[in-house]
């Protein structure tokens, strides 16, 4: 799926323990204040940490949203940081979204897919670089 400029709308989730919340900050003020030159300045929501259950994340997270074209930039930067995270596009498959069209790095952590949206349904997408959880 693309949008109207031909762009695939992406999500990467960043998971944390409490014992590596500060990792995780730091990994996200980075990002937020990515310098000029580097293309993660492209990026186009940072959201916030949060520290609760949001949606089907049911670990401590913070979601970046981003083009298919930043893939590449993304999964190296996410990478090094040394958290596990779950890199995924957005398509009318939600389910999907976050199973077998996902990528990890690092070991997966449970989702609660229970919740979901139905095939054909993706409430992330109408969100997609506005606004995270």
């Amino acid at each position: 799926m693309t949008d109207e400029t031909g762009r695939a709308p992406y999500h990467a989730h960043i998971y944390y323990t409490a014992d590596e919340r500060s990792v995780a900050a730091e990994l996200r003020d980075k990002l937020q204040t990515a310098p000029p030159d580097d293309p993660l300045t492209e990026l186009l929501l940072v959201g916030e940490l949060r520290d609760h259950k949001a949606g089907p994340h049911i670990t401590s997270q913070f979601e970046i949203h981003f083009d298919e074209r930043l893939l590449p930039v993304v999964e190296a930067a996410l990478s090094r940081a040394g958290l596990r995270v779950l890199i995924h596009p957005l398509t009318l498959d939600d389910l999907g979204d976050h199973t077998h069209l996902g990528r990890w790095i690092g070991e997966p952590v449970e989702l609660d897919l229970t919740i979901l949206d139905p095939p054909g349904v993706n409430q992330g997408i109408a969100r997609f670089g506005k606004t995270d959880f």
